[in-house]
């Protein structure tokens, strides 16, 4: 035996076991980064969508899965209720049960659900991490290490790397094995994996898994989504989707047999199920995994492992994804997911025809023929069954989130989809904010990968980075999708320049398998003597053995390489501490930012006090106490959830944002006149609530409102799909169309001079200590509409006896009702009814902001013909109030990505001079707004150079000497950006 095995070993087994204490250190970090809420908050649900998710929770645990999969919930979008169990992804809720019922019982489903964001965070950074070491491993070959390069299967470039590049690698090699006596491991075959019999747990495999599970445990990109609170389907949906992922390039691997590609297909087909029942995002999963398979037949690649693996993959995962209730039919019915479907059936052919042609023993021009003729007639009879099925209507239409990724301008063309800031697209400073130093690192993982160590497996993290570049490029949210393939990128970098570090210094590769198995592996600079044979088949003898001097060069030559190593190493080292330490430094403070509950946050009094501002929780809590239970809230769908999980009353609307004829209803009664909206209102509430105290309020949504309205009821603002007359005017304050309307008077009854609301239609019964909620009772509301809703004989079943029986709007509404005009998204196909000069004109108006501000200025005054027929003279700006130092502490302790944060910075980056002091004169406020990286407008106003807004801001009192996330000033990141 090599007496260097036991040293080996000895080595390997320290090297991995200091790799498993920095593993358990990444999780301990994953999980304490995303505690932060939790430890400083307590177990407090954040956000919107997340209490609608407990409440979906609480029912499936007090009334089973059978009443849960059949609940119709009345106490939502009054008056027409929800299917419930239907029309959500039940995976997260029944999660929580399982975790109540068979671990945790003496916990409660509160602190669970708080919890599991964390929990399922730190899962999914192992997955993460599983995949990178799975893109990793190479195959034991006698050539080299299975790895290629995507050169060397391009048609294209083949010949011109053979001929080119290959020969010029080659001399270097020869070079570097002069001068220093090795490759470096850069050789053909003497990569960083030099021939283990064993290719799991070796180097730099493990490396490179470990560098990305270390990335991924703290990348805000993930952070957003999974901190403690957040209890919403993105925080399982990661998880779900990484394990989907590492399965399925598990089932890749070289060395696997046909039967073992099947298992881990099936394996992979599972966690598919698991990712449909969980998130909508299933369909991006769902498509990745066919889109790779896909072009591993273009590239040459398939086989009966793959198909194997791809087959048990798609039917296992697509028949029990269509058994959750809200996905059905979609996987062989939506266009999303057709595309998948298309690869299994031609994968299905591929193994037909090879089967058939080995069968008959077919080769060369007879083979290609055979081929052919079968494709062109399986094509032909599915274009047919296709054309066919697509008259008769069989085929949904593409969604307008997923229609929005694809059109060239950065709207989908529905205005309810356009008012939420997520589905805006994504900026450069948003991914360097959500992805930091990894988003310049990942690029040359991906080179790496394709260019170097490209495999069937390694190539599914080219097809994942294409893709979710694009798609987050297209909508800011789907940033969450880059967080794995970032940190799997960037950790294959750093893992494998660990790795060769390691086996240049070394002189072998850590491999646990191979080295406590005495499987040695020869040291890079060391050479076996070769027996040749002479020209008559008799041998030589071996090579006479090296001189002195020889032995001299040798030893200078290891000791220069090893030299050069080590010197690189600390080099690179020092290189990247500050930003190892700058990127760990400020994933802690986004996520600490990322942490607050959106619900209940901290303030500062003037006196310097610091104060818990819980005026939304006390504002549902008083709704609880304090009406009737039959009461119906109307508010902004916005907050629906909250009132209905907190409040425990009807509400009109909430996010789910199923019906936009509905909640056009509701953005036209708070955005119509007081008499009309108290018209519509007292039929649907009885009482309102409403965000106020400036900020993101329902004042400063109200645009929004406004817009959603008039896409279904056109009179509102004709000719004008945008509805520019509803917003700030030119004097600063609201344009006519909003001072008169209702929403207008709610938030700013007694606070603004003169705005009053009319007591005999609204009541004011209660308002929050901080003033951020306001509720008013309905009075003179319809009795008659209340009754007629309440009565199960008004609701319209499906069939008799069935639980899917949905309300209608009583008959109080019903001339209000024929105004409306269904809307029609321009991917609605399928039906007849064309809508698409509104599109046009919507667009139109998007894109000319010109045409807008003369609309404004007509409606706020109609005998106005041109600005040129009278100057006024021009006065001092000022904002309508001061802002008061309390007040301005508040906002600048809370930090968050909104509505508000998007328009500011989209007016400032865009030097929009006039509309900011339009807003600002109305809401001086608004200037002290900060992103979740901390920075506000005056960092913006420094970052895009323009002084007169820096001016402005100034005016308005906001400070120039207050620090982001990494802690930088305005002023110092403008400078920090001229020098680059």
């Amino acid at each position: 035996m090599d007496s260097s095995v036991p040293i080996r070993a000895t080595v390997t087994i320290s090297i991995l076991t200091v790799y498993g204490l920095y593993f358990l250190r990444i999780l301990y970090d994953a999980y304490n980064l995303r505690m932060k809420a939790i430890n400083e908050y307590g177990p407090i649900i954040h956000e919107f969508d997340p209490y609608f998710n407990f409440r979906a929770t609480e029912y499936l645990y007090e009334n089973g899965w059978r009443k849960f999969v059949t609940w119709f919930d009345y106490k939502v979008w009054y008056p027409l209720g929800r299917p419930v169990g239907t029309t959500i992804y039940p995976g997260m809720q029944i999660t929580a049960v399982a975790i109540k019922n068979f671990i945790l019982r003496d916990w409660s489903l509160n602190d669970i659900c708080c919890y599991m964001p964390a929990w399922f965070g730190v899962i999914a950074t192992i997955f993460t991490g599983l995949l990178a070491y799975e893109c990793s491993i190479g195959a034991v070959d006698e050539d080299g290490d299975g790895f290629k390069s995507i050169l060397e299967i391009l048609p294209i470039f083949r010949q011109m790397y053979s001929v080119l590049i290959i020969p010029c690698l080659r001399q270097i090699i020869i070079i570097s094995k002069h001068v220093f006596g090795t490759d470096f491991g850069f050789g053909k075959g003497a990569s960083t994996i030099p021939h283990h019999s064993f290719t799991e747990f070796s180097s730099p495999a493990i490396e490179c898994g470990l560098m990305t599970a270390a990335i991924m445990s703290v990348i805000p990109a993930h952070t957003m989504r999974s901190v403690g609170g957040a209890y919403d389907n993105e925080s399982i949906a990661m998880t779900a989707m990484t394990m989907t992922f590492y399965l399925w390039t598990r089932s890749l691997r070289n060395n696997n047999s046909p039967s073992s590609a099947t298992v881990w297909g099936c394996l992979a087909g599972l966690a598919h199920f698991y990712m449909a029942a969980v998130w909508g995002g299933y369909v991006f999963v769902i498509n990745m995994v066919g889109i790779h398979a896909g072009a591993l037949v273009l590239f040459g690649r398939y086989s009966t492992k793959l198909y194997r693996a791809y087959t048990a993959f798609y039917a296992i995962g697509t028949f029990f994804a269509t058994q959750v209730p809200v996905v059905g039919l979609t996987p062989i019915k939506s266009l999303e997911q057709l595309g998948p479907l298309a690869v299994f059936i031609g994968y299905q052919v591929l193994e037909v025809v090879e089967w058939q042609r080995r069968k008959r023993n077919f080769s060369g021009w007879k083979a290609w023929k055979f081929r052919i003729s079968w494709y062109l007639s399986v094509a032909l009879i599915v274009l047919a069954g296709a054309s066919y099925l697509s008259s008769i209507g069989y085929f949904g239409p593409i969604s307008s989130r997923v229609r929005g990724l694809f059109v060239k301008h950065t709207k989908t063309g529905n205005p309810l989809v356009d008012s939420v800031a997520e589905h805006q697209p994504a900026s450069s400073e948003a991914y360097f904010q959500y992805l930091d130093v990894v988003c310049y690192i990942a690029p040359l993982g991906f080179a790496l990968v394709a260019f170097k160590f490209f495999q069937d497996s390694s190539s599914f993290l080219l097809v994942y980075g294409l893709a979710s570049y694009f798609f987050s490029h297209k909508m800011v949210r789907l940033i969450l999708l880059m967080s794995p393939i970032s940190s799997c990128l960037a950790g294959i970098v750093l893992g494998r320049a660990i790795g060769w570090s390691l086996y240049n210094i070394l002189g072998f590769s850590p491999s646990i398998l191979n080295d406590l198995f005495n499987n040695a592996i020869v040291e890079s600079n060391k050479e076996v003597p070769k027996i040749k044979k002479n020209g008559k088949g008799k041998k030589n003898h071996p090579t006479e053995p090296e001189t002195e001097s020889h032995h001299k060069v040798n030893y200078l030559k290891f000791f220069l390489s090893k030299g050069l190593v080590l010197a690189l190493v600390i080099f690179s080292l020092k290189l990247s501490a500050p930003y190892v330490n700058a990127y760990y430094e400020k994933a802690d403070v986004l996520a600490k930012g990322m942490s607050h509950p959106t619900i209940v946050f901290k303030g500062q009094l003037q006196n310097g006090e610091e104060v818990l501002v819980d005026d939304y929780r006390d504002a549902y809590f008083w709704i609880k106490r304090n009406t009737p239970e039959d009461a119906r809230v109307m508010a902004w769908w916005d907050y629906g959830y909250q009132i209905t999980a907190m409040g425990n009353r009807t509400t009109i609307a909430d996010g789910n944002t199923w019906n936009h004829e509905h909640i056009a209803l509701l953005g036209r009664a708070f955005t119509s006149s007081e008499k009309e909206g108290h018209r519509i209102a007292r039929h649907l509430a009885d009482y309102i609530l409403v965000w106020a105290g400036g900020g993101g309020d329902d004042l400063a949504k109200s645009p929004h409102l406004a817009r959603i309205a008039n896409s279904v009821y056109r009179h509102m603002c004709p000719g004008d799909p945008t509805c520019s007359r509803f917003g700030a005017s030119r004097d600063g304050g609201g344009s006519k169309m909003m001072r008169e309307s209702l929403v207008f008077h709610l938030v700013g009854n007694r606070m603004h001079e003169g705005v009053e609301v009319d007591p005999n239609r609204f009541r004011e019964v209660y308002r929050t200590k901080f003033g951020k909620v306001r509720i008013y009772k309905i009075m003179s509301v319809s009795k008659e509409s209340k009754q007629w809703v309440a009565d199960p004989k008004n609701r319209k079943c499906d069939a008799p006896g069935s639980w899917f029986c949905p309300g209608q709007y009583p008959p109080g509404l019903k001339k209000i009702l024929a105004e409306k005009r269904d809307f029609t998204q321009l991917e609605d196909f399928n039906k007849k009814r064309d809508d698409s000069e509104y599109q046009k004109q919507y667009f139109e108006h998007l894109n000319d902001k010109a045409k807008r501000d003369h609309i404004r200025m007509q409606s706020d005054n109609p005998t106005h013909k041109s600005e040129d027929n009278e100057k006024p003279k021009a006065k001092a700006w000022k904002p309508s109030r001061e802002v008061h130092p309390e007040e301005i502490e508040k906002l600048n302790s809370h930090w968050e990505n909104t509505a508000t944060t998007t328009l500011m910075w989209e007016m400032i980056s865009k030097g929009d001079v006039k509309d900011l002091l339009k807003y600002l004169t109305d809401s001086p406020d608004l200037a002290f707004v900060r992103s979740s990286d901390g920075r506000g407008p005056m960092w913006w106003a420094y970052e895009s150079g323009n002084e007169k807004i820096v001016r402005i801001l100034k005016k308005v009192g906001v400070r120039e000497d207050l620090a982001d996330a990494n802690g930088l000033t305005p002023k110092t990141l403008a400078k920090k950006k001229s020098e680059l």
